[in-house]
């Protein structure tokens, strides 16, 4: 009798538990959708340290920004981008899919 109690009760207090972790749905890695549009040069523009020189060279060879993100290092190098510019870029990229990093949204000059 005594283990039919427990039992229930720990299911009970299971149900209270799953239903308030409902609550931690804000909390989720996945991360919410950017105000400003990404796109090529504003994500090269974010990386910096010279990297943004290549904006008209990967736009005109690979165009969309979600091929860009997975665009891998031999087509880089094919494009002639020097070795720190690729790792730059392939570093920063794997950060933006994982949602853990952004380009900055620039101040509006008045």
């Amino acid at each position: 009798m005594a283990w039919r109690q427990m039992i229930s009760l720990n299911r009970a207090s299971l149900q209270t538990h799953s239903s308030s972790l409902s609550g931690f749905a804000r909390f989720s890695s996945k991360s919410n959708p950017y105000a400003v549009k990404v796109g090529i040069p504003e994500f090269l523009n974010g990386v910096g340290k010279g990297v943004e020189t290549h904006v008209e060279k990967l736009e005109s060879e690979i165009g969309d920004f979600q091929t860009f993100l997975v665009t891998r290092t031999f087509k880089l190098k094919k494009l002639g981008l020097p070795c720190k510019h690729r790792k730059l870029i392939l570093k920063y990229a794997h950060k933006y899919r994982l949602g853990l990093w952004r380009p900055r949204a620039e101040a509006m000059k008045s």
